[in-house]
């Protein structure tokens, strides 16, 4: 059987696109298109956040109920505008710099982006520190908005701004703007210090340990996340669920309200509330890219 395919131009630049009603998110119907639209109308928006960066996409070429895989590699069949660098590992990974690969990235059905916290032209100098709150069930993103609180009221001692997006799974993240000189060694150390306070803290809420078994009912601070050899899911990517819920930006006063409000289901974005959010709001990250802060005793 033919695969049906369109050719698109995207600000000067040809994406070949194919099998668009393919479903990717069975559960919600949504389509290979919808991704596609999705990521077209927020590319002036994400780009940013990817630009310089090696990325990692997860790709489900038979949607979220098949099987997927991680493409570190930029692929020999990327249109000849994709550049790629250097990334983690030696590999040579795609970068985008322009709306039209994202256009192509959702042809792939890379549904998730993923970016170091580095630029790929220093990947030993982090950009950022990453908390990344991961809860154990019953836990939900209602508990990781206790946790971020508590987390800004330490950042708030130190004079550190931090900024939250949704994981766009079951958890948040609060990233720190540095751009600034550090090391990994210094944001990792950071990172773990700061939370083992919150878990010395709130025992019964917060624990740094890795070991899953002791996670039921708390947020995991993964500390571990500041790695030059890892990656993180990119601020305004799609996430790989039942439903295509997304990594969003989210203002402080909605993460006071979620806690207040105790209701998860306010936080589950997906395409068309986040392209409605930037519409009213900008880029609640775009200071993550600019805002310069150095840690203590750096």
């Amino acid at each position: 059987m033919a695969v049906q395919a369109t050719t698109v131009e995207v600000d000067g630049r040809r994406v070949r696109l194919t099998n668009l009603d393919k479903v990717l998110y069975p559960t919600a119907e949504f389509t290979k298109a919808q991704v596609i639209g999705y990521y077209a109308a927020i590319a002036a928006t994400m780009v940013p956040h990817l630009n310089g960066r090696p990325l990692t996409f997860t790709r489900w070429p038979n949607g979220t109920d098949g099987d997927s895989f991680f493409e570190k590699n930029r692929p020999s069949h990327a249109p000849d505008w994709l550049d790629s660098m250097e990334g983690p590992g030696g590999v040579y990974s795609s970068t985008i710099d322009h709306p039209a690969g994202l256009v192509w990235a959702g042809n792939q059905a890379a549904l998730e982006v993923h970016a170091p916290l580095a630029l790929g032209a220093d990947l030993d100098t982090p950009m950022t520190v990453a908390f990344d709150l991961d809860p154990g069930a019953p836990a939900d993103i209602v508990d990781c908005a206790d946790v971020a609180l508590w987390l800004r009221e330490v950042l708030d001692s130190i004079g550190l701004a931090g900024f939250p997006k949704t994981s766009g799974s079951k958890g948040m993240q609060v990233y720190v703007p540095l751009n600034t000189p550090a090391t990994y060694d210094q944001s990792s150390g950071f990172a773990l210090a700061v939370g083992q306070l919150l878990a010395k803290q709130h025992p019964d809420r917060v624990l740094v340990e890795m070991n899953k078994d002791q996670r039921k009912g708390k947020v995991f601070v993964d500390w571990s996340q500041n790695s030059r050899a890892k990656t993180t899911i990119s601020v305004y990517s799609l996430r790989a669920r039942p439903r295509p819920t997304i990594s969003t930006p989210l203002g402080w006063d909605e993460v006071e309200r979620l806690a207040a409000d105790r209701d998860a289901t306010a936080f589950a974005f997906e395409p068309d509330d986040v392209i409605a959010r930037v519409g009213a709001n900008g880029d609640l990250f775009a200071d993550v890219l600019i805002l310069e802060q150095r840690l203590p005793h750096t």
